[in-house]
């Protein structure tokens, strides 16, 4: 029988017990409805005419109150509910009517009979009240009496049903949990006995052929595994980068021969060591296993300095993967992890030669650029003759050329001294005003072409700042021709300085066309300019104004909402001298 059958069956019988127990006790409760009803209406409405019908009789002048009991008497011989009550209604009627005909000698005569009957009818009416009072009560108790015996065993069935039922279901779950955690322990003997012919029976019959089939895949398998394991270890041999691996618990299980060069030690001192213990007395070993080091490792080897660059990689497996046809998300556990020793020497070589090249090119180009700006400004000179204007127009040209040439130059040179760490700073306590009036004042005329206005906001009182005054004033001028030239005309420009209780920040906000969210994390890159932007410039100023600014301890920061404008936020550290 199948479990969902049984279980069906199970909750049909407490539903057929509750039914029963319902139907009984309605059953009973209209039944003393009905008969408390009779009580109440029939035999309480009779006391009640008889009543009023003395009530009339005893008055003195009984003539007058003829009319009041012979409604009453009409109502009586309406409501004949008891044997013998309709007898003596017809007699208190018989006896009315002799009344009424008679003289006034025996009027007494016949009310005395009235009365008699009258008392009669109570009297019967009263001995059927206490009739069907026991009645009811003989009901209730039978009632009683039959709903207890019916509940006792209603709740010795429901009793035992609720402590047999659920172990019948919590059993062999509970086996086949501990089978299960068996199997997760990798004891694939373990086999399930159900006797039964259900669900559970066919669950059973089902683990016992997966334990099985581990059984068989495990054995089958060792040897394809160990082969398989010596083919990854010579792959790992065989690599050129330093490689070490650790398990989850940071043991050392491998290190390949260039990891070991590396590191400068045997086999025998790494694998199966805690690796935290062997990182205090090797500095390599120690970066290695920081996660807050991301720099590139500078490492004699090959008997010259190397760079490396190290990446680590989780070890994440499925906890359980016994349907991997089926699209189902596994939890995954860390087994481990991996460290590899990247050898960049080659490609750090070619971007120091690249750098050097720059650096040269720059170089070399900025003397001849600065001559022809030079012979610009002499042919300009009315010493040396007036030009017509198309001459007038050429030399401009030139000159905006020659200009834009040197600052390109300007920039690749800044580029090639931050590369090659040969940036000279001169940071010393500076004032932030001077600084940004300079820069103000730099880009003034640039701005008046533009009819574009500076709102200033701040205090006089700004502390001084750490920094290398001209490169922070070339980095907050970059900044303001940049918030210029892609202003609208007629706009403004919002410069503020605010001091916190360490840094000086000082924000330029403009009301341009905003930089797009998904160019913001990269317009700090080099060479990377947006998409739709004028042709102007290298792409190599706001690189290079980062670079300058945390060079000195700062920080330079973006925000900006897309056809609103942007904020550019320079952070410096202040002088406590």
């Amino acid at each position: 029988m199948k479990i969902k059958t049984k279980l069906r069956l199970g909750f049909s019988l407490l539903f057929i017990i509750i039914l029963i127990l319902g139907a009984l006790s309605a059953y009973y409760l209209n039944k003393l409805s009905a008969e408390a009803k009779l009580v109440l209406k029939d035999n309480y409405e009779t006391l009640e005419y008889t009543r009023l019908m003395l009530y009339e009789l005893d008055k003195s002048d009984f003539g007058s109150s003829l009319n009041n009991f012979e409604r009453q008497l009409i109502k009586q011989e309406s409501n004949l509910t008891e044997p013998g009550e309709q007898v003596l209604t017809v007699k208190v009627r018989h006896h009315l009517e002799q009344l009424k005909a008679t003289d006034t000698l025996n009027v007494a005569k016949h009310q005395q009979q009235i009365r008699a009957s009258l008392n009669k009818i109570m009297d019967l009416n009263l001995k059927a009240i206490i009739f069907k009072n026991e009645l009811a009560n003989k009901t209730a108790h039978s009632a009683n009496l039959f709903l207890i015996f019916w509940g006792g065993i209603c709740l010795l069935i429901t009793f035992s049903f609720i402590v047999n039922f659920p172990g019948y279901i919590a059993n062999p779950i509970k086996l086949l949990t501990e089978g299960i955690k068996e199997i997760e322990a990798k004891n694939y003997n373990k086999r399930l006995s159900f006797t039964s012919k259900d669900e559970f029976g066919e669950l059973a019959q089902v683990f016992n052929s997966m334990a099985q089939k581990l059984h068989d895949f495990e054995n089958s398998n060792l040897a394809k595994i160990l082969f398989e394991k010596k083919r990854i270890e010579a792959i790992i041999n065989s690599m050129n980068d330093g490689v070490i691996g650790l398990d989850e618990h940071q043991h050392i299980l491998f290190v390949n021969p260039v990891a070991l060069k590396l590191f400068g030690l045997n086999e025998n001192d790494l694998v199966g060591k805690f690796a935290p213990d062997v990182a205090l007395k090797n500095d390599l070993l120690k970066d290695l296993l920081n996660n807050h080091v991301n720099h590139e490792l500078k490492i004699y080897a090959d008997a010259k300095e190397s760079y490396f660059k190290k990446e680590a990689l989780n070890i994440l497996v499925p906890q359980s993967n016994l349907y991997p046809e089926k699209n189902i998300d596994y939890a995954f556990t860390n087994i481990g992890s991996v460290y590899i020793l990247k050898n960049i020497t080659a490609f750090h070589e070619l971007d120091e030669a690249k750098t050097n090249f720059i650096a040269t090119i720059s170089h070399e180009l900025k003397t001849p650029i600065s001559s022809i700006k030079m012979s610009t400004q002499l042919l300009k000179n009315k010493q040396m003759g007036d030009l017509n204007p198309e001459q007038n127009d050429l030399i401009e040209s030139i000159q905006d050329d020659t200009h834009r040439l040197l600052k390109i130059t300007s920039e690749l040179l800044n580029m090639a001294q931050l590369e090659s760490g040969h940036i000279q700073l001169n940071i010393l306590p500076a004032s932030p005003i001077e600084i940004l009036d300079y820069a103000i004042q730099a880009t003034k005329t640039q701005a008046e072409q533009k009819q574009i206005k500076f709102e200033i906001n701040y205090s006089d009182t700004v502390s001084k700042v750490l920094a290398d005054k001209e490169k922070t004033a070339w980095v907050i001028t970059n900044l303001i021709a940049n918030a210029i030239r892609y202003s609208h005309e007629q706009s403004v420009i919002n410069v503020k300085m605010l001091e916190t209780t360490k840094e000086v920040k000082i924000i330029i906000e403009d009301q341009g066309q905003g930089i797009a969210p998904q160019y913001l994390d990269k317009i700090f890159e080099r060479y990377f300019r947006v998409p739709g932007t004028q042709k102007e410039g290298t792409g190599l100023g706001l690189a290079i104004s980062k670079d300058f600014i945390e060079a000195q301890g700062g920080n330079i920061s973006v925000d900006s909402e897309f056809g609103v404008g942007s904020v550019f936020t320079l952070t410096l550290v202040k002088s406590f001298s």
